[in-house]
């Protein structure tokens, strides 16, 4: 089993930056694929980000591309997301995830997930 606890969250204006930080326990992530999902009001889950094991590619939704930048920490067992620019559309609750496996895009092919962080963009 993993567990994961995502940190960071919280109220930004647009333009702004926040670090969203995902903290793995009960196993190493080393073999993991690990994403950063989120959901808006109304919206269904979309995948952000994700990276895989190696970290030798990152896959980024087309409405984060630019702005955002996956990276994980294998030695900490850690996951981050850094999000630059921030917009209004950004606002959501962003899940951390890990697959045992490649990268995936659909959220029900992943193992385990934190309890989300809320983020808030206003502009």
């Amino acid at each position: 089993q993993v567990q994961l606890a995502e940190s960071g969250g919280g109220f930004a204006q647009a333009g702004a930056s926040l670090r969203l930080s995902c903290a793995a326990s009960g196993r190493t992530i080393t073999a993991y694929t690990m994403a950063w999902f989120r959901q808006a009001p109304g919206k269904e889950r979309e995948l952000v980000a994700a990276i895989p094991w190696s970290g030798e590619y990152t896959y980024y939704a087309d409405s984060v591309k630019g702005r955002f930048t996956i990276s994980r920490d294998n030695a900490k067992n850690r996951v981050y997301l850094q999000m630059n620019s921030l917009k209004p559309e950004d606002t959501a609750v962003y899940y951390c995830a890990a697959r045992n496996g490649p990268t995936r895009y659909r959220g029900a092919m992943y193992d385990y997930w934190g309890q989300g962080t809320l983020v808030t963009v206003s502009s």
